[in-house]
Order: structure tokens, then sequence, then C-alpha cells
């Protein structure tokens, strides 16, 4: 059944969101503090019985200079032939996608996940800090605590001011990742895409806000983290369900909440971007209604297309919405490098 607005009501919407007035220096003074932290970028080569893909193992610094996980996985073509990297002439350069996972998942096996790099990108897949434990396990920790009570989850942790928001150090490492593969000598730095479902397509938009010099390409698959605000008053599923809990406990702190909210807003962000960008929403989706995502998309600055799946919920398109993106990120991303 349907969980939000019909299709038409979805082309008229528009979000009733605000940014803060500081949205702009709050997030310049986080970037700029993060960049005092070298990327200390470390690759360990893991053996998978693969052909043809590389996998390596790979540890940045990402928010504070935290250690932070992910998956670096490398076409291994005939166009890219085995010699030294700092050999490899310009014009063999790989485009790159770096892909962040759903709410509560992780990196999982270096074996997941290998349709960027068979496709012939380079493919780094980062941690979500703190998260991985119930399933497609991670492997980097949080080391930065809350400051008071939290819901189970993430969406409530450091909810008591910006600087403290969990989200914050999630979207910085996500801000480093994109750096860790641009800088990467086998990638072509002009060329990196930004890509994730869910979670992974809300801290995607933030990315390609945060750093649009830095982006080619986004795609956001039925994305979370935007029209925040709404999202709570129209749908009981979880995650958005711990920050309606967390408020019926803290009666008195909405306004507070929102406030804080409103810097880590998918439509802050998307006003901000200006990559060509590929969005989808499931019409069924009772866990990021679709109004959410169709109101960062309206406000989405960059060129922009959306796909709505009638019958469909959370998972939007699947594997339509990939092949759609594979399809446009072909000519977009890998033209140079196609003969």
């Amino acid at each position: 059944m349907l969980t939000d607005l019909d299709e038409a009501g979805l082309w008229e919407y528009r979000s009733t969101y605000k940014e803060p007035a500081d949205f702009d220096e709050f997030w310049r003074r986080t970037l700029d503090e993060a960049a005092d932290f070298p990327l200390d970028v470390r690759l360990e080569r893991v053996e998978t019985g693969l052909r043809i893909i590389e996998v390596y193992d790979v540890t940045f610094a990402g928010y504070g200079g935290h250690p932070v996980r992910a998956w670096l996985r490398l076409p291994r073509l005939s166009r890219l032939p085995r010699q030294p990297l700092e050999e490899v002439a310009d014009d063999r350069l790989l485009p790159g996608i770096v892909q962040f996972h759903g709410y509560g998942s992780g990196r999982g096996h270096a074996l997941d996940d290998l349709l960027w790099a068979g496709a012939g990108y380079a493919h780094l897949l980062m941690d979500a800090r703190g998260q991985g434990g119930g399933h497609a396990g991670g492997d980097t920790g949080d080391p930065v605590g809350s400051l008071g009570p939290t819901q189970p989850g993430f969406l409530t942790k450091g909810l008591e001011s910006p600087e403290s928001y969990y989200y914050r150090r999630v979207f910085v490492d996500a801000v480093r990742a994109v750096q860790v593969l641009r800088e990467h000598v086998q990638v072509d730095a002009s060329r990196v895409a930004v890509v994730g479902a869910s979670q992974g397509g809300g801290i995607a938009l933030a990315v390609a806000g945060l750093v649009p010099d830095a982006v080619a390409a986004l795609h956001a698959q039925a994305p979370f983290l935007c029209d925040i605000r709404r999202a709570t008053r129209i749908t009981d599923s979880t995650p958005y369900r711990e920050i309606a809990a967390y408020l019926a406990a803290h009666r008195t702190s909405a306004a507070d909440v929102f406030e804080t909210l409103g810097y880590f807003d998918g439509l802050g962000f998307a006003a901000r971007a200006a990559a060509p960008a590929w969005f989808s929403a499931g019409l069924m989706d009772g866990v990021c209604p679709p109004s959410t995502a169709f109101g960062a998309y309206h406000a989405y600055a960059g060129p922009k297309h959306i796909n709505l799946w009638e019958y469909n919920g959370h998972d939007a398109g699947g594997p339509e919405d990939l092949a759609a993106v594979l399809s446009a990120f072909r000519s977009l991303l890998q033209e140079e490098s196609v003969s």
C-alpha cells in the first residue's frame, strides 16, 4: 500500500526544511579541523582467489585522526598491465566509485560487493564507524561517546549538539574516503563518483554537497537522512523511530533536536551539490518515505534524474536502479577509457 504521497503529490511536494544560518560555517570549520590530520593511508593486499579483481584492506585517518577501515577493489584489466604503479600512463587511469553502506551494516567480507570493480572501476567501500555489529560486519570503532542517554542505534548519539552528533564524524570520514581514492596512483581524480542505498545514499549526498568539486557523479537509492523532521512524523519504522522515541522521553527537546539535525539533513547538502545525480524511491517505502527522497531531489542543485518505483518499498528499483546507473556512469565516467 502507499505509505506517503501519490506520484502526482511527490512531484508537487516541496519540503519546509530550513537550513541553519551558519550551516556553511559549521561544515567549513569541521572540514578544516579534519584537514589537520594526515590521511595516513595504509593498504594491505588480501589474497581472495579472484583472478580479475585485486582486493586491499585499507585503513585511513578519519574524523579526529581515528582509524577508519575500507575495502579497495581494483579491476585487473589488460589495459592496466602489472607494472610499477607510478609508471601507469594517465590514459590508463581508472574511474572510481566510493560506496557507503546501509544503516547498521558494515563493509562486509572481502568477497562481497564486486559489482563496481567488475564494471571496471576502482571501488572503495567505507565502513561507517561503530556499525556492522548485526550483519555485514564492520571493523571500525567509534572512540567518541555520547554526552547523554541515547536510543539503541545511531540516530540519537551525541544529539545534544552539532559538534557532538554522530553523523558529523561519519560525514567527515566519508569526505576523507573520497580523498583517499582520488589520491590513489591508479585513479583519475576527476572521475570519482559516490554511491549508496538508504544510509549510504544519505552519506553520498552529504559528500556531494560538502566537496562538490571532488565528486563527478552521485547515485542515491532510497536515501536516508533527508527531510528528517517530516520522516519522523510520517513513519513509525526504524531508524527514524529512534528520534521519535528519544523525543517521547525528552518532551521539551524537539526544537533543540531538530536544530542539531538541520546541519545533517540531506536537503542542505543537495542545495550545494553540482554533480550529475541519479535518485530513486519506492512508492511503498515505509522506512525512508518517498516524499523525503523527493524533498532532496527537488532541492538538488546539479543535473538530476529520479526513478520512482510504484510497487516497491525500501528496495526501490533494486538491480534495475543499478543497471540504469551503470549505463549512465559508463557514458559519464568511462568514456575516456572505453575503446
